[in-house]
């Protein structure tokens, strides 16, 4: 059994003892931080996650329990690091203290090397079967989500039965629904329980891509085939033999390429652009398309023979104004999703709000939903979402909340980097300031200064 590696945060206001045990600890293969005082170890842990925190307890400006104890205050169990605290024999009551807060151990100064290394190898092996145990009660949840469609309504479950029953098969699946209810997870729950979970899902969005690249990422193409192809490249195809193959938006495929794929659902075979060769492949195809193909195929636009090789099994997602019965719990699940990624706590939202989304028609069903909850939760400053954070959404401030004429404007992005540039300005471009202002972490200040291209 290899021993347990890590991330280190090693805090000590002696420059001596943070070289030699940071040598030590990065011997034995651990990736060690140090830091000189416990308001710089809460610097850093601001902006990334580590497994371990060794620190001394006396240190000037602020004690090694006092970072222990805000940092319990602050952080969720299974959020922060493991901890060991280095402590003088006058100080072992604060020591004490801190592993009645939650600390793996303490350390008596003075020690030998030897038992930090033993010390911080059992309280890593501790965190990574936390880590571990807590991956698998996500992977619980998850299955319970059926990989986030949630939903307890009787159309939703209709789907759900669907896709376990189809996923036992290799059959070619053809999922149909408006734009925002959740093809994708759709597909990616149907591979995720076949049995060829373990080999490759390859996903391709048929509309983000003109008619002749579609046609080279699909089934690639040889050197020189057409001007620009330098080189040889395996299409999406070749990609997902063995597993699936995903494609979104097939609507919007020419008629070249709808014969193409074709013969790949008929043959299993296809010969890359500029080949003469044929390849041969196994896999499933999962179709989506938020487009009525039956009327497409009378129009004379999609080719009927394709059609019905799509739709050997039809999985229809109904839209969220179909089972609005839903949206407390998907509701409930954005909000989970949202507080893990920008570090805030926001618990729900206000009832008010909630009758407002009920009466809601959400043009752009779950994604829609989730992207509201997502800005609400950023701008959200205290546990509960209300009508406020609504309001800066989108909502037309004439019209009262709660009514079924609520309207959520599409321009939410927009509002997301006004609101973050307006804090920093108000911060004077301090960053760790911007953040307290609109109350959220500073880890997640900088996830949506990379998302908006703020500098």
């Amino acid at each position: 059994m290899t021993e347990p590696r890590g991330s280190i945060l090693l805090v000590d206001d002696e420059e001596k003892i943070l070289k030699a045990l940071g040598r030590a600890l990065r011997d034995e293969g651990h990736e060690v931080v140090a830091a000189p005082g416990a308001r710089d170890a809460q610097r850093v842990l601001a902006t990334r996650p580590f497994d371990l925190l060794v620190v001394d307890n006396r240190m000037p400006e602020k004690t090694g329990l006092e970072l222990i104890r805000e940092l319990v205050s602050s952080t969720a169990e299974g959020e922060r690091p493991q901890i060991v605290m280095m402590t003088a024999h006058a100080t072992v009551e604060s020591a004490i203290e801190a592993m009645k807060l939650g600390a793996f151990d303490y350390l008596q100064k003075p020690f030998e090397v030897e038992e930090l290394l033993v010390v911080a190898r059992r309280a890593l092996e501790h965190q990574r079967l936390r880590t571990q145990n807590r991956y698998l009660l996500s992977e619980r949840e998850e299955e319970f989500d059926h990989y986030g469609i949630v939903g307890r309504s009787r159309a939703i479950q209709e789907v759900i039965r669907q896709l376990e029953l189809v996923a036992q098969a290799r059959s070619t699946v053809l999922i149909t629904g408006e734009t925002g209810t959740g093809k994708e997870l759709v597909a990616r729950a149907i591979h995720d329980r076949s049995a060829q979970r373990e080999m490759p899902l390859i996903k391709v969005n048929c509309a983000a891509l003109p008619e002749g690249l579609l046609e080279s990422e699909l089934f690639g193409h040889v050197k020189g085939a057409f001007t620009g192809a330098t080189t040889s490249k395996k299409g999406k195809f070749a990609l997902a033999d063995g597993g699936t193959i995903f494609l979104d938006e097939i609507g919007t495929m020419s008629p070249a390429v709808q014969a193409k794929l074709l013969r790949v659902l008929q043959e299993r075979e296809f010969e890359p652009l500029g080949a003469e060769r044929t390849e041969k492949v196994d896999l499933r195809v999962i179709a989506a398309s938020n487009r009525d193909l039956r009327r497409m195929v009378t129009d004379g636009r999609f080719l009927e023979d394709l059609f019905y090789r799509l739709s050997v099994i039809p999985i229809h997602i109904p839209p969220l104004r179909e089972r609005r019965e839903d949206i407390p719990a998907l509701t409930d699940h954005f909000i989970r999703k949202h507080n893990q990624r920008t570090g805030k706590r926001t618990e729900r939202v206000e009832d008010a709000v909630l009758d407002s989304f009920r009466g809601y028609d959400w043009p752009g069903n779950v994604r829609e939903l989730e992207n509201t909850i997502e800005r609400a939760v950023v701008l959200s400053p205290g546990p509960v979402i209300t009508r406020r954070e609504i309001s800066l959404l989108g909502v037309t401030e004439a019209t009262p909340v709660g009514l079924p004429s609520l309207k959520l404007h599409q321009n939410v992005d927009w509002v997301e980097r006004e609101t973050i540039q307006r804090a920093l300005k108000r911060a004077a471009g301090i960053k760790k300031d911007a953040a307290d202002l609109l109350g959220i972490s500073q880890r997640a200040l900088s996830y949506y200064l990379a998302k908006h291209h703020i500098e």
